[in-house]
């Protein structure tokens, strides 16, 4: 039960991702989404400003990892370094987004949730900087 429980979860389209492009939708924002050729699939892009937004799952990608990972009682042979794998991951597609002159947003799927309108003013903010830069 829990291998198809956990088969279920989506790795885009998850509601978080859903209501931070809505919001940005509806405030007049264009972007591209899951860009499967730019390295870890942004859930997010703005290629012209070279701006990548990924909404992070707290689970997946090992939020407050030193308490989460001790309240993991089962499986944790296989939970525990498939979660530090992804936090590895992580470390390296900002690495390598850095090294190319773009810049990495990354909001938690808790931070979507409970402060949307923080989340969408952080990307407008960055956008409005960018475009007063190249006008």
């Amino acid at each position: 039960m829990r291998s198809y429980n956990m088969s279920r979860i989506k790795g885009s389209g998850t509601k978080p991702e859903k209501m931070l492009k809505k919001a940005l939708w509806d405030a007049g924002v264009r972007y591209r989404s899951n860009k499967r050729k730019l390295p870890g699939k942004p859930d997010i892009a703005f290629i012209k400003y070279k701006l990548v937004v990924f909404v992070d799952g707290s689970f997946w990608h090992g939020h407050d990892w030193e308490h989460r990972q001790q309240a993991i009682k089962s499986n944790r042979d296989f939970w525990i370094p498939k979660i530090e794998r992804n936090m590895q991951r992580d470390r390296e597609i900002n690495a390598f987004y850095l090294a190319n002159g773009w810049t990495i947003i990354r909001f938690w799927d808790f931070e979507v949730k409970k402060d949307l309108g923080i989340c969408v003013r952080k990307i407008i903010d960055f956008l409005i900087r960018e475009k007063s830069l190249i006008n």
